[in-house]
């Protein structure tokens, strides 16, 4: 081998070495990226189920207070009184107290204004979505329905199946759960969400109950108010003749 033979070799890579060189650099890059493809892909499914369960969370708190807040309150129809509350498997509406616009408040120190609240199962495509909206309390001679609602929020949305149920206590204590509740002279005692996932059928919300705190209208709470504030059929039960009694009468008949 000559002298300028052996310079030309040091002086660079043949061609062969160069394609072999790509070869192995794009084995690498193509084995990175599918490696980087896997690990981003795993993080964005982490990162929505995160996200979906802090959506839940979110939600059945903002349920729990608006529902919880359900206001006993008679509206003047012309089949008689009947209680504030609408309600079917796809939508309910009731006269709650737990605005969230601190402009509402009648003064600053005072709890917030009375408001009807919406809570609507609603469909855009194959996704289910819980709406929440509201609109100003006219008096109890206004209906519900034609409130003008606004302030839409979706409280949770994805692929599920959702439905209300209601439940009323009965004497010994039992729940008589339903579907409907419209123009009922009573609240209910619970409202479920029925919340379940169309694949697997998993209950997203656990079987939750939401309480109303409420079981007579404002008027009981007045002094002197006797059993007749209360309409029938509502929560409260009936007292026992010694507890309707005032304490500081003698029984019996009086000389």
């Amino acid at each position: 081998m000559s002298c300028t033979d052996a310079k030309r070799r040091q002086q660079g890579f043949t061609l062969i070495e160069v394609l072999a060189a790509f070869a192995i650099s794009s084995v690498i890059i193509m084995a990175t990226a599918a490696l980087m493809h896997g690990v981003v892909l795993s993080f964005d499914r982490g990162t929505s189920r995160v996200s979906g369960a802090e959506r839940l969370l979110l939600a059945a708190d903002r349920l729990a207070v608006d529902i919880g807040s359900a206001r006993f309150i008679k509206l003047t129809t012309a089949a008689g009184p009947v209680a504030a509350f609408r309600g079917d498997p796809t939508k309910i509406m009731f006269v709650g107290g737990a605005g969230i616009d601190p402009a509402r408040r009648r003064n600053d120190s005072g709890p917030p204004a009375e408001e009807i609240v919406s809570i609507a199962v609603e469909h855009a495509g194959d996704t289910t979505e819980v709406v929440r909206r509201r609109g100003a309390w006219r008096g109890s001679r206004a209906r519900l329905e034609d409130a003008l609602l606004r302030d839409e929020v979706v409280l949770v949305e994805g692929l599920f199946d959702a439905s209300f149920a209601f439940a009323r206590m009965n004497p010994d204590g039992s729940l008589a759960w339903t579907d409907s509740w419209t123009d009922a002279q009573s609240l209910p005692r619970l409202v479920k969400l029925n919340l379940r996932e169309r694949v697997s059928g998993i209950d997203l919300f656990g079987g939750a109950e939401f309480v109303i705190h409420a079981d007579a209208p404002a008027a009981c709470a007045a002094a002197g108010a006797g059993a007749d504030c209360v309409v029938p059929g509502a929560a409260a039960q009936p007292r026992s003749p010694e507890e309707a009694a005032p304490a500081d009468e003698p029984e019996g008949p009086q000389p």
